[in-house]
């Protein structure tokens, strides 16, 4: 009997035992496999790239719209150019002079987001003419600050004529070292490609943005071919013809 006793309370003690995965665990793995919502960060792909070189800066994405691994839309409007209120486009020098005014902003993430970010960039470029690098760390504090702006998942490319700049949603105002810039889920490939050219005295900076995109389209799965792209003449260039 004491044996019998002995052995139904080993049992019983091992049957107790906790599984070998704890639930934090389990739940890990769970969310790690399951698909993609609005709220991850792979609910919207798209690739954005900014190349300052010879004189010129340009700013190239793509148009796709996916979530999760359907695609929404194949050609959105990714890249915008915005004028301060206090400036409007010059009508005498024509289109030439309109292509080469204002600033040009592109993004990636929720579409929504974006926009709401892009009316309080206007709002700070129209609060400080002129002046790009504040206007967008104005932002950057804000984004960071404010309880209904840091819930917005975007991430924004910057340029005009003097520089070109990164915003992020931690309070981060990036400027490129070597005039290459990007966000968005193939930006790594874009940029690595952007980089491997910028020593090439051939390519302008159209061709250097164009030949990255297209090298992080065939990579990326979330980046498709229908470019969008917008230039402007940097102020070196500019000054220099005027003298």
């Amino acid at each position: 009997m004491k044996a019998l006793s002995r052995h139904l309370l080993r049992s019983s003690n091992l049957g107790a035992r906790k599984p070998i995965g704890s639930i934090a665990s389990i739940q890990q793995i769970s969310h790690y496999h399951s698909t993609p919502t609005a709220s991850s960060p792979d609910w919207h792909g798209t690739t954005i790239v900014c190349v300052r070189k010879n004189g010129r800066v340009c700013m190239m994405g793509d148009g796709m719209v996916s979530m999760g691994n359907v695609i929404v839309k194949p050609n959105a409007r990714k890249i915008r150019r915005i004028y301060p209120k206090t400036r409007t486009p010059s009508v005498e020098g024509g289109e030439k002079d309109k292509e080469n005014e204002g600033t040009i902003v592109g993004f990636a993430g929720s579409t929504a987001d974006a926009f709401t970010l892009l009316e309080r960039l206007e709002g700070k470029l129209d609060e400080y003419p002129g002046q790009l690098a504040r206007s967008c760390v104005e932002l950057a504090k804000g984004w960071r600050t404010d309880k209904y702006l840091r819930r917005l998942e975007a991430s924004l490319l910057v340029c005009d004529k003097k520089a070109s700049f990164e915003i992020t949603g931690n309070g981060d105002v990036l400027e490129s070292h070597d005039g290459v810039l990007g966000v968005g889920s193939g930006s790594s490939f874009a940029i690595a490609a952007a980089r491997a050219q910028m020593d090439n005295p051939d390519l302008s900076a159209e061709d250097v943005a164009k030949k990255a995109m297209k090298i992080a389209s065939e990579m990326c799965i979330y980046t498709n071919d229908n470019f969008l792209i917008e230039s402007l003449a940097m102020e070196e260039e500019k000054e220099t013809k005027d003298d």
